[in-house]
């Protein structure tokens, strides 16, 4: 008799290259582009070779490995920021390859044989399927859970900020309505859902009102933030941390964050820090927080094919700088006069609102350079790009 789990056994690496290369073709499995090698290949081993222990006629079967390799899986591609079609795509093409593989071996044990085997795989695959979206679907529950407390925590700040200064409170009130309203109308939609039929809580198109309710609230915690930030710069509130830092260390770890943007855009992204200081004396999470803004926004206001360059160097003796060039829809002379005013958003012609846009970020970023006794200029021309230069000393004072 065929034992098929001696013959899967040896032939699991090539299973799992085969399977990590198909994934990232995959152009409908967008988040592995992001990925390491070894972060896409994840719990697949031990998935495999619990199934082998499972085809064998010899081998006790291994099921506990399986479930335990499955659910991790589910944890680790929630935590990557998969979507639910993408996970389903991924196991759909761990199928095709497995039969593919063992079609010559399934072909020559007997009838009998190749059904059980071929239901035997189909059976595991099915179950490492529904207990990863178990684990994937408690993960993503846990964040939305953990984004809800956080919009609590941030309650009573901004409901202080409200009553504080009734400046731009119409602003903020339409920008927080719709996604507001997202969050609202897919919780709602979510949880009768789950009332009428518990037996649909993984189902993908509810995994994906999960997602769209996640990314409502992200945006809205996001708008808080920003709100926060501001007033607490008009209320001298904002303290500074002081200390020497490695310049391109902090430089790439930004780019490295934003790089997934750029991607989505294809977008060319380019960093020259070669003439870069090596330490400075600053506060590094508000030097992020401006480096972040503004490659961001150029991203964001630049169309798809296009470029976005950073650059950092030094400028005199006592002074360095960054700049940040894009080949993006640029800013008119009138708009370039209020482009730091909160909530201010330019005109954009016959263009579509930028999505994730409040009108904050540059805000933000004019205040924080201010903090840091630094100067920002824009140099910019409509259709054609525009050039954000932040200018900081060498050395900041250290405050006690």
């Amino acid at each position: 008799m065929t034992d098929f789990g001696k013959l899967l056994t040896p032939k699991i690496d090539g299973i799992i290259e085969d399977w990590i290369k198909a994934v990232y073709q995959d152009e409908q499995i967008e988040t592995t582009r992001e990925l390491t090698h070894k972060a896409v290949r994840d719990s697949l081993p031990r998935v495999l070779e619990a199934m082998a222990t499972m085809l064998s006629q010899s081998e006790v079967s291994d099921v506990q490995t399986l479930v335990d390799a499955s659910l991790e899986h589910g944890v680790v591609r929630a935590a990557q920021g998969f979507e639910p079609s993408e996970i389903a795509r991924e196991y759909r093409l761990l199928r095709s390859i497995l039969f593919s593989t063992l079609e010559t071996d399934l072909l020559q044990g007997s009838p009998k044989e190749m059904l059980r085997a071929v239901r035997l795989i189909d059976m595991v695959i099915d179950e490492a399927i529904a207990r990863c979206f178990d684990s994937y679907t408690q993960g993503r529950l846990q964040e939305l859970e953990q984004l809800q407390n956080e919009l609590r925590l941030t309650n009573q700040e901004l409901t202080r900020l409200v009553r504080a200064s009734k400046t731009n409170l119409s602003h903020l009130a339409h920008e927080l309505k719709t996604p507001l309203t997202s969050i609202i109308g897919y919780s709602d939609l979510f949880l009768r859902q789950h009332r009428q039929n518990p037996g649909l809580r993984d189902a993908v198109p509810n995994l994906e009102s999960i997602e769209r309710v996640l990314t409502g609230g992200r945006q809205l915690l996001r708008l808080i933030n920003d709100a926060l930030e501001i007033s607490r710069y008009e209320a001298g509130q904002m303290q500074l941390q002081v200390t020497e830092i490695a310049v391109q260390p902090l430089i790439r770890s930004v780019v490295e964050m934003v790089e997934t943007l750029a991607n989505a855009k294809n977008l060319q992204l380019q960093v020259d820090c070669d003439r870069a200081p090596t330490q400075v004396v600053t506060d590094p999470l508000r030097l992020q927080q401006i480096t972040t803004n503004l490659l961001s926004n150029a991203i964001r206001y630049t169309d798809a094919k296009g470029s976005v360059q950073l650059t950092c160097e030094m400028v005199s003796d006592q002074m360095w700088a960054i700049a940040i060039t894009d080949s993006g829809i640029g800013i008119s002379p009138e708009d370039q006069k209020r482009i730091f005013e909160p909530y201010f958003q330019g005109s954009l012609g016959d263009r579509e609102k930028v999505p994730d846009s409040t009108g904050l970020g540059l805000a933000i970023v004019s205040r924080l350079v201010k903090l840091l006794s630094g100067q920002l200029e824009v140099v910019s021309q409509p259709d054609v790009g525009s050039t954000f230069t932040v200018k900081f000393p060498l050395e900041l004072p250290f405050k006690n």
